[in-house]
């Protein structure tokens, strides 16, 4: 297990608008055989509590699961060219969304590297937003 230096960045598109959201923080990233799992904490402002993300991208970028723990909890499922029903938490309770991957690629260098992902949401089968997530680590130790 490595320590690292994760630079994401989150962008949402519905209707005309765009939504970009980045955070950069110190995590962890291992190989599991099957997948490249990073782990990492978002910080949240007083008095939310922090959150923990397990990232497991799959080495054939057919998959990307996402876990979340704490204050908020969710777990999103991406599976290339498929829907997924996930879960969802928000402070008002869990809701139930769908994901339709899009697009998964991975770049892995010698002490540092890239990963990207594609994915529409919908709730009840309405098309919300398309969405990307670009994760960009370095090796720290």
């Amino acid at each position: 297990m490595n320590r690292i230096l994760l630079e994401i960045k989150g962008t949402q598109r519905f209707s005309r608008n765009k939504d970009i959201t980045e955070l950069s923080t110190f995590g962890t990233i291992r190989d599991d055989g099957k997948a490249y799992v990073i782990k990492y904490t978002e910080e949240k402002e007083p008095p939310e509590k922090p959150v923990n993300v397990v990232v497991r991208i799959h080495k054939d970028n057919n998959i990307v699961e996402m876990n979340r723990f704490g204050s908020s909890k969710g777990n999103l499922y991406i599976e290339k060219y498929k829907r997924n029903l996930c879960k969802y938490g928000t402070e008002y309770g869990e809701m139930f969304m769908g994901t339709y991957g899009k697009n998964i690629e991975s770049d892995i260098g010698n002490g540092s590297g890239n990963f990207c992902f594609e994915y529409d949401i919908d709730f009840n089968g309405a098309f919300t937003s398309k969405n990307t997530v670009e994760m960009k680590y370095t090796v720290t130790n």
